[in-house]
């Protein structure tokens, strides 16, 4: 059985998740972008029993487009978003990609709000790519 652990930047919220993601999706919505801070989130979305979390959370919830509540929980200390739950799928939450000490096979499999995708959330072969911090400095 696959199992999944992660934690937020400070460390304050671990979590456990046990066997294989029902589906793993990439967000441009306006609330996920917001959320973020870039143009997208990435979530692998489990059926919440199989999910263990501890820590002090804190939440935000708001109206979806379609009517329903969506929850998002994020460490209370340092702010990382660490999983969203909608009420049109009670009984799952989607995990934020991100917040995996370890996320190999997990592969997006649908991108959903393509049409809020900004334009700058797209990278073309031109643009300069770092292994690691670089030393480098851009030029004025």
């Amino acid at each position: 059985m696959n199992k999944f652990s992660g934690k937020c930047l400070c460390g304050e919220i671990t979590y456990y998740a046990s066997g294989s993601p029902v589906v793993v999706a990439q967000c441009h919505c306006e609330e996920c972008r917001r959320l973020s801070g870039t143009g997208h989130t990435v979530g692998a979305m489990f059926v919440a029993e199989a999910v263990t979390v501890t820590g002090i959370l804190s939440e935000y919830s708001y109206s979806s487009d379609k009517g329903s509540k969506v929850t998002k929980a994020f460490c209370a200390n340092c702010g990382s978003p660490i999983y969203g739950m909608n009420t049109r799928l009670p009984d799952h939450l989607t995990l934020s990609l991100g917040t995996m000490d370890e996320a190999s096979g997990l592969d997006v499999e649908v991108v959903i709000f393509e049409r809020d995708r900004p334009h700058w959330d797209r990278l073309g072969e031109e643009v300069a790519s770092f292994a690691e911090q670089p030393d480098w400095i851009p030029e004025d």
